[in-house]
């Protein structure tokens, strides 16, 4: 058998109708589906980086920089409707890499979306204890310091981190139909409170603070005019995050060649239209540079602190200083269900990568009565919560977006080599204009990559190259296409796409130092070259071993 195995379209089709115990219960109608894409997609990324990006990259034309991350999602989302109707199974972007490319690259997606899920329910996670700890705060409760926070940042258990994942864990095992209840309650609350943001905070506008709309560039790349405007597009690219989660839970979806089109493009559509409401009207009421060396939700503070009237001294009183309290209560429901649907894009993605024997059997059992994978999600919230409760709170907003929009760029791929290798498969859902939308979707995700940070890029080829590892031990000799043997064709493909991301992690590394300096620390910089060089021998070997052979 071939590393680059396909899974056939019938059996994926057959799998999509099986409604026998041992499979996923479908409960989700097209409003579910929905609600869970805004659920996903509105978290404290609107509140935060929207006033970040305005003030470090883009001025007031950040409503331009969402809405060049909401092109490159569109494109990416048309071209996940059109699978997500016609190969209605979970596993998201990985099944219908299988689909389409085979198993080895489909493995690379899959390990790509741990990244993004995972790691990211775990980051969101610690964000969530620290505006409990805030929230509390303002009610005269202080929760101790030893237990707010990992070794690394001064305490010793991070425990709201680890009680929000817990509990969002046991929601998932209990079923996806009382989980989207729970998210759709979520998603109306802290929708609200951007709407209410919005609504008050129109009539404070002021036409000069859109002046310059786009500020010059300062002379450095990314800082301002237009390779600002780009550089703000790929860092608020995280803020649209989650619409591809949808589709993880297609074989849950009641009707999922009607509702999957519906619930992957109206959540992408309403959240686009809030984000670029929210941004106009956040760099309306004050200078986008009041918000300069601002975190967390300040930038979104000093923005309701302008929503008032001067004094006979200039002094502005805010109307509505309430306000800051409701985008925190909005901010604590955007996590959870952020986590949410993040944990359950996790399962579901390792749910389909068991059930085809790239890992263990124990990600695809199914609960008896709840009718979901229980046990990944109980190991999913032990490995979770444990990354919560010790790691340091890093922002890894960027790593997360890297992750993603790599997944966009294999799906649109997927979507030519599907309408070129199966034009007569039946289609609920077709993508408009291929492979014109595909390539758009591949040239604007990919142009949002390089923008990112180098040291984001040396954290995905090592979190790949860790994923390579995994699939040449037990993928290739465990998956059910390949029979249950590690004498495949196609091993020296991976070897060398392991050599080509070693080369890419020699270069991140050195491009990443020579952007913070030759006498900054050099610790990226020496982790990615011992790591190199590790592989650069591993799949040295193989390509030798085999040619030997």
């Amino acid at each position: 058998m071939s590393l680059f195995v396909k899974k056939p379209l019938a059996g994926l089709l057959a799998e999509a109708q099986d409604t026998s115990d041992n499979t996923l219960k479908k409960t989700l109608s097209a409003t579910g589906l929905v609600a869970l894409g805004i659920g996903a997609i509105i978290g404290a990324g609107l509140f935060s980086i929207t006033g970040l990006a305005a003030a470090n990259q883009a001025g007031p034309a950040i409503t331009i920089s969402f809405i060049v991350a909401a092109l490159g999602c569109a494109f990416a989302g048309l071209c996940y409707a059109e699978f997500a109707s016609m190969i209605p199974v979970a596993g998201s972007a990985y099944t219908y890499s299988y689909a389409t490319m085979g198993e080895f690259i489909a493995w690379i997606i899959g390990w790509d979306l741990v990244l993004e899920y995972a790691v990211g329910a775990a980051t969101v996670s610690i964000s969530w204890s620290r505006y409990l700890v805030k929230f509390l705060d303002g009610f005269n409760v202080h929760l101790p310091a030893s237990l707010v926070a990992g070794p690394w940042d001064g305490g010793v258990f991070n425990l709201p981190a680890v009680f929000i994942v817990v509990l969002m864990s046991l929601l998932l095992i209990k079923g996806t139909e009382e989980s989207a209840r729970v998210n759709a309650i979520i998603v109306m609350i802290k929708v609200a409170v951007v709407f209410i943001f919005i609504f008050l905070g129109w009539k404070y506008i002021n036409n000069e603070n859109y002046h310059p709309y786009i500020p010059d560039n300062t002379g450095t790349f990314g800082e301002f005019g237009f390779s600002g405007i780009i550089r703000a597009a790929a860092v608020v690219f995280f803020a649209y995050i989650g619409f591809d989660a949808v589709s993880t839970a297609a074989q849950e979806a009641k009707n999922p060649k009607r509702d999957m089109p519906i619930g992957i493009l109206g959540s992408l559509a309403i959240c686009t239209i809030l984000y670029i409401l929210f941004a106009h009207v956040m760099t309306g009421v004050t200078s986008y540079t009041s918000f300069k060396g601002q975190d967390g939700i300040a930038p979104v503070a000093v923005a309701i602190e302008h929503m008032g009237k001067p004094d006979a001294n200039g002094v502005i009183h805010p109307d509505y200083p309430w306000l800051n309290r409701a985008i925190v209560v909005a901010i604590l429901g955007g996590y959870a269900s952020v986590i949410l649907v993040m944990l359950l894009g996790q399962s579901r993605v390792f749910f389909s990568m068991s059930k085809d024997g790239l890992l263990p059997k124990v990600f695809s059992n199914v609960h008896p009565k709840f009718r979901t994978p229980a046990k990944s999600n109980m190991l999913f919230m032990v490995f979770v919560s444990l990354f919560a409760a010790f790691v340091p709170a890093r922002v890894v907003g960027e790593m997360t977006s890297i992750g993603t929009l790599f997944a966009f760029i294999l799906v649109c791929i997927g979507v030519i080599i599907m309408r070129r290798k199966m034009p007569d498969a039946p289609r609920a859902f077709v993508t408009p204009l291929v492979p014109l939308v595909p390539i758009l979707g591949i040239g604007t995700c990919l142009f949002m990559m390089v923008f990112l940070p180098a040291d984001t890029w040396i954290r995905l080829v090592v979190w790949m190259l860790i994923g390579l590892d995994i699939y040449a031990a037990y993928g290739i000799r465990n998956s059910h296409l390949g029979n249950h043997t590690a004498n495949k064709t196609g091993l020296n493909a991976m070897a060398y796409t392991g050599l080509g991301l070693c080369v890419l992690l020699a270069i991140s590394g050195l491009w990443h130092q020579q952007t913070v300096g030759w006498t900054a620390d050099k610790t990226l910089l020496i982790i990615a070259m011992i790591f190199a060089a590790v592989h650069l021998v591993v799949f040295g070997r193989k390509i030798g071993t085999s040619q030997t052979a």
